[in-house]
């Protein structure tokens, strides 16, 4: 087959089919030594379906060649479904931002309120360790189970909601401590696994409330954000969350209050103008 009828029969352009040639995924049949033309057998039409449908999944040409020369199908099929898996994450990433954006633009959204408060020193059971950024979601998972089941196993029950605490460090420099809780009336003097009972400090906190999904929480901490800076009263310390309804961390709508440390709450702020 000419590189024309070839064209045609695949869909791929000649210069496609060139670039293929190149990196080595498709490889003419035959070279026509005097003029350069490249040919190919009808058997590679359906070498070239596979590659194109590849692509149009924005698989790496490396990634392809892999496929292609694979020992066994397990082997293959391992490959497809990692890039299956990556696009999965890209694909939940993209529909955070869309779903970030929208919220955004929505002009019947109503302002978030801003409050200050502060809470009374907690006795708590806490999880808490240092961690990579890149390592926050697996991290949450395996700790909020972890306190499932402590509650589950043990006399130790929860006097309130969950909550979360996140060093400035951990986002600053992808690297902090992060914490899971919840509160107890009363508490054991040794606990299993990683939980630890602690005294949770009392602390003053700007705090406003989101209700909906991961994809537009950030649009509260940038609230909190203008708020403390607004009125100069932001102080170094962790960020404080309290889960009042359902978990984060997946597509379901929540209940989260988000507090950010600032100066002591009962003193009269000035006025920014």
């Amino acid at each position: 087959m000419s590189i024309g009828d070839f064209s045609r029969a695949t869909k791929l352009s000649a210069k496609t089919l060139r670039f293929y040639h190149q990196v080595g995924l498709l490889l003419p049949a035959r070279i026509d030594p005097s003029n350069g033309y490249r040919f190919y057998v009808a058997e590679q039409i359906s070498d070239a379906q596979v590659i194109r449908n590849f692509r149009a999944m924005d698989m790496p040409v490396d990634l392809i060649r892999g496929i292609l020369s694979a020992p066994d199908s397990r082997d293959r099929d391992l490959l497809i479904e990692g890039h299956l898996a990556r696009m999965e994450v890209q694909l939940e990433a993209t529909r955070s931002a869309v779903a970030s954006l929208r919220s955004m633009l929505d002009p019947s959204k109503v302002p978030f309120e801003v409050q200050q408060r502060r809470l009374p020193p907690i006795n708590a059971v806490v999880i808490r360790e240092t961690i990579k950024l890149s390592d926050l979601g697996s991290w949450y998972t395996q700790a909020m189970e972890e306190l499932d089941c402590l509650i589950a196993t043990t006399k130790v029950g929860p006097s309130g909601p969950r909550g979360g605490i996140w060093d400035t460090e951990l986002f600053l420099d992808e690297r902090g401590e992060a914490a899971l809780f919840f509160p107890a009336h009363s508490l054991e003097s040794t606990l299993p696994g990683r939980a630890r009972a602690e005294l949770l400090p009392a602390i003053d906190l700007a705090v406003a409330v989101h209700r909906g999904t991961d994809d537009t929480i950030v649009e509260v901490y940038g609230e909190l954000g203008r708020y403390v800076a607004r009125h100069g009263i932001s102080v170094e310390g962790p960020i404080r969350e309290t889960y009042l309804e359902g978990l984060p961390g997946g597509s379901q709508e929540t209940v989260t209050e988000i507090g950010w440390p600032i100066r002591d709450a009962h003193r009269p702020i000035a006025n920014p103008c």
